[in-house]
């Protein structure tokens, strides 16, 4: 299935989530990350972009080293 990937998208989100070690917590933004509204009443395709995104993330296993 093809996603929108949008930088703040729900996609764009779940794969941030993971990379940053932030939990599980499926939501996006209207536009901007952090510039606009940010939505966490999810319809059932939006939960399937965030957790394809951070299930391919985490596939990958890259994550941000804060060391």
């Amino acid at each position: 299935m093809k996603y929108d990937t949008r930088h703040g998208g729900p996609y764009d989100r779940g794969a941030a989530d993971y990379y940053y070690w932030r939990a599980y917590r499926p939501h996006y933004f209207e536009a901007g990350t952090y510039t606009s509204p940010e939505v966490t009443e999810l319809t059932p395709d939006e939960i399937q972009a965030y957790k394809a995104g951070y299930e391919e993330a985490e596939a990958m296993g890259d994550r941000k080293d804060w060391g």
